[in-house]
């Protein structure tokens, strides 16, 4: 073995400045020949339209349908039954937009929407936080069986929970309080104008011994506070991920230095974490935004107008001719345009912190 590696010829640095000289001598044909006609060359350059190809591809099935959404909504009734129509409208109008901001109260919902998705975001994101680092760095009992029933709240589906929700909040009373109360009220134990203050507290509604507090923000924001709202395991779990991969050192740092542990948190931790709590607050914005679930559940009643709502054809729309079922159906693409477009100039503000997030969390391959 050390005979041969003896016997073999070592390439110093002087024989490659050589080998280069040399070919760099050599005729131009010959460097071409040997530059481009050769097996390495050909397998880069099937590679690279492989590549090109594939990327072309999955761009024009992910693409396309938003192409087709956005031109149909410039398109008038007559173009959709027009056959030499594709994807360029003859006809160009704003007719559907129009329709949509004016007549389905786009505004109002808007604010609506708007008020639920920033209460939601920022709840979610703060509790969350104070979740995530708490499994993350304590290590106490029970430790492992809370991070279980938070990946379980990822499992179940929320449809199995529609109902026990909607009664827990439409008959809201926390450890039977509010019965005993009016009970006590009844028998003379409580005053009788017990219930009248309460039935006076202008933010909720008593019914039946209870608050009855849907068609309100406050199931939505109790959810978030408690840490139980839509998507908030996999939140929990984000964080949870980038907290453990903080360095013990920075809080035993400031453990020495007389720092307390909330001291910690807010000086030290969240001032790390902004990235990574700017991903959880883009994901709770955007599925608060758009969630029909619990707005349908919480919300039923025509008095708040939320996104959704709004997926519906306007009345100066509904005409009667041979396109109407495409027609209308290019309406509500046009209706989900208007919901995305606040969320498709959220996220071209917030990609750089979305990118530095979720390589931050641990979700992705390294």
């Amino acid at each position: 073995m050390d005979m041969n590696m003896q016997n073999t010829p070592k390439i110093t640095k002087e024989s490659k400045n050589k080998i280069r000289v040399e070919f760099d001598r050599t005729p131009l044909k010959e460097r071409l020949k040997a530059k481009f006609l050769n097996l390495y060359f050909f397998q880069r350059v099937a590679w690279i339209i492989f590549r090109m190809a594939l990327l072309v591809g999955i761009s024009y099935v992910v693409l396309f349908p938003f192409v087709s959404k956005i031109a149909g909504s410039f398109m008038s009734p007559e173009d959709f039954v027009d056959v030499t129509v594709r994807l360029i409208p003859k006809n160009f109008t704003l007719d559907i937009y129009k329709a949509v901001l004016f007549e389905l109260d786009y505004g109002e919902a808007f604010v609506n929407t708007l008020i639920i998705s920033l209460l939601c975001g920022l709840l979610q994101t703060f509790v969350c936080c104070l979740i995530g680092y708490g499994l993350a760095k304590f290590r106490f009992k029970g430790n492992s069986l809370i991070m279980m029933l938070v990946i379980l709240t990822m499992i179940v589906p929320h449809q199995t929970l529609q109902l026990s929700m909607f009664m827990h909040f439409r008959y809201f009373d926390v450890l039977g309080i509010l019965s005993f109360l009016s009970g006590g009220a009844s028998v003379g134990f409580m005053p009788d104008s017990f219930n009248e203050l309460l039935a006076g507290i202008q933010l909720f509604q008593l019914q039946d011994n209870a608050l009855a507090l849907t068609n309100t923000y406050w199931p939505l924001a109790i959810l978030s506070v408690t840490g139980l709202a839509f998507k908030n395991g996999l939140y929990i779990f984000m964080l949870r991920q980038f907290f453990t991969g903080v360095p013990d050192a920075l809080e035993e740092s400031a453990y020495i230095d007389g720092s307390g542990v909330f001291r910690t948190f807010f000086t030290i931790i969240l001032p790390l974490s902004i990235p990574m709590m700017v991903t959880v607050f883009l994901f709770a914005f955007c599925w608060q935004w758009t969630d029909d679930f619990y707005t349908e559940t919480f919300f039923n009643s025509s008095k708040i107008t939320l996104m959704p709502d709004i997926v519906k054809v306007p009345k100066s729309l509904d005409i009667q001719y041979a396109g109407k079922e495409v027609y209308e159906e290019a309406i509500r693409n046009t209706c989900g345009l208007c919901i995305i477009m606040p969320l498709v100039i959220l996220y071209s503000f917030g990609q750089n912190f979305l990118v530095q997030g979720i390589e931050r969390s641990g979700l992705t391959a390294e």
